[in-house]
């Protein structure tokens, strides 16, 4: 594989921090761009002594004006705490950072990948989401600065494709989890190992028969980076995540019996625009990738809750 100079936008993050190192690891010559809104220096800390690393602070809502091969743009707070807390900055970010890194990609005609979402779809009334499903979003809600900003960004990816001929992609992320989770994002599964390690209670939303499918993050960074390399008739969007389907119940249950707390479980009301089910059909990338998910939710749980004993 030759080497490549590659940016990856939100680096410092969750799941950026976890793409700069198999890039690295790859032999890539890697530029991790992150504002630390949500990412930290300790993510990529193990990174700082590679000789094809670089650590750049910068916001993508301004311009950028580096030479480079590649761009993956990941940068935006992903859970409802973060994108919420400054909606119309979250919006800046999807909008005015996909239209920076666009820029940046045409000047120097690099490859770029959108890290695009299941939220896209809403609150799907289509089960499971397939790619061609447009989606059930409330415009107005308190989720639209993250669901619009991202819907957004794949309008202005797909017109920068047919009116510049960029070089893109788009893969829309599914429930994520794994190590270096932030312990405060308010996501479900960070929430309950969080609440499981403390002996607290665990709060599920609403009756917990709502449904998520959880991929492990090693398996989505596979996944981004297959679709990164395929052919050039491979744009996307598509679907990145688990199909295996989870109750929230039972994923709570799944985390006391793997913590061994005494936690009991709660329940409080379901926030507004909270979906009911959300699971990707995978079919797509499986055919043009030969990717699905090889780490099951147990395994994948035991090794999160190890992470999260470190820290909490």
């Amino acid at each position: 594989m030759a080497r490549k100079r590659i940016l990856v936008t939100g680096g410092a993050g969750f799941i950026g921090s976890h793409l700069c190192r198999r890039l690295v690891a790859d032999g890539h010559d890697v530029v991790c761009l992150d504002n630390y809104f949500t990412g930290t220096k300790d993510n990529v800390a193990p990174l700082l002594g590679s000789t094809n690393f670089e650590l750049l602070r910068h916001d993508v809502t301004f311009p950028l004006y580096i030479e480079v091969d590649e761009i993956y743009n990941l940068a935006c707070p992903a859970s409802p705490i973060h994108y919420q807390f400054d909606p119309v900055q979250t919006t800046k970010t999807s909008v005015h950072g996909a239209i920076n890194m666009l820029g940046l990609a045409k000047r120097t005609r690099a490859k770029i990948f959108q890290a695009s979402t299941s939220e896209v779809y809403g609150d799907p009334d289509v089960h499971p989401q397939t790619e061609t499903y447009r989606g059930n979003v409330n415009t107005i809600g308190p989720r639209a600065c993250y669901d619009e900003g991202k819907r957004c960004a794949e309008t202005l990816f797909f017109d920068y494709y047919r009116q510049h001929r960029l070089n893109i992609r788009v893969g829309r992320f599914f429930n994520t989890y794994g190590p270096r989770m932030r312990p405060d994002d308010g996501r479900v599964v960070s929430n309950f190992i969080v609440q499981a390690l403390r002996g607290e209670p665990i709060t599920i939303y609403g009756d917990g028969l709502q449904t998520r499918s959880f991929c492990f993050v090693d398996d989505l960074i596979e996944g981004i980076v297959r679709l990164m390399n395929a052919p050039d008739d491979v744009v996307g969007p598509m679907n990145l995540g688990n199909p295996t389907e989870f109750t929230i119940a039972e994923l709570a249950q799944l985390v006391i019996e793997l913590t061994g707390a005494k936690s009991k479980i709660i329940h409080m009301p379901l926030p507004e625009d909270d979906p009911m089910q959300r699971c990707p059909d995978i079919g797509f990338a499986k055919r043009a990738l030969g990717w699905e998910p090889a780490i099951p939710l147990a395994q994948g749980i035991e090794r999160t809750i190890a992470y999260f004993k470190t820290i909490v």
